[in-house]
């Protein structure tokens, strides 16, 4: 059975989508059968896989609003062993019309029972907020994986993160463990990166990754070509 790991943050602009697809493909890329999944209406995750927005595309939308089965959604990526279940602009209405419906948590755990025995790993890019996408994502998991930006504004949302992953601990997924904290954005020239990496590492332990994530042009370029980093610049 897959394991499922949500890569989530309140906080926007952290490096959710970057860690969610570059994660994706190189667990694909070590011989583990990955599914990417979309959980935001931006739709960053899709584009930076490589799919140009098409609106005749079936997406998760179709999936958790109008029951359409996910091995009819699931795209094969440029990657070999990841596939990607994409999102668009529609998933917006989807945290609205799920609010009406019976056990409006559990409909994305539901969906993800009937593929999970076919990978190993389902990595899933979760919006920049706590709405009912991300509380779908959340109550499917097995863990969730925080990227957080190497600045002062980052650790003041860490609290209220941890508050919430309590309390879906409490109502919705006893289950949910902390993956790991990964730092990204890290300027070692900085005082400030140093500071708070030493902050959250004091915190959190070894929770924290030992592996940071650097500020880097390359990695950032990547997206709007549509490629992960190892096929983008491999060296970066």
């Amino acid at each position: 059975m897959g394991r499922i790991i949500a890569i989530a943050n309140q906080k926007g602009g952290v490096g959710k989508t970057t860690t969610a697809v570059n994660l994706a493909a190189s667990l694909a890329l070590s011989e583990r059968k990955t599914l990417l999944l979309d959980c935001d209406p931006q739709g960053n995750t899709t584009s930076a896989i490589g799919f140009p927005r098409d609106p005749s595309r079936r997406t998760l939308y179709q999936a958790l609003i109008l029951g359409e089965p996910l091995d009819r959604i699931i795209l094969k990526t440029q990657v070999e062993g990841l596939d990607l279940i994409p999102a668009d602009k529609n998933l917006v209405g989807a945290a609205v019309e799920l609010v009406s419906t019976d056990e409006r948590e559990y409909h994305l755990k539901k969906l993800l029972l009937t593929i999970k025995a076919a990978y190993d790993f389902i990595v899933m890019d979760c919006p920049p907020s706590l709405d009912l996408l991300t509380l779908n994502a959340l109550t499917a998991a097995d863990s969730v994986l925080v990227p957080i930006q190497c600045e002062y504004l980052a650790l003041e949302g860490v609290s209220e993160l941890l508050d919430t992953l309590m309390k879906i601990r409490r109502t919705l997924n006893p289950d949910l463990a902390i993956e790991g904290i990964v730092l990204t954005m890290y300027d070692d020239r900085t005082t400030l990166s140093k500071q708070v990496a030493s902050d959250l590492r004091s915190f959190f332990g070894n929770q924290v990754y030992e592996s940071v994530i650097p500020r880097n042009v390359r990695l950032a370029e990547a997206p709007s070509h549509g490629k992960p980093i190892h096929f983008y610049d491999i060296h970066s």
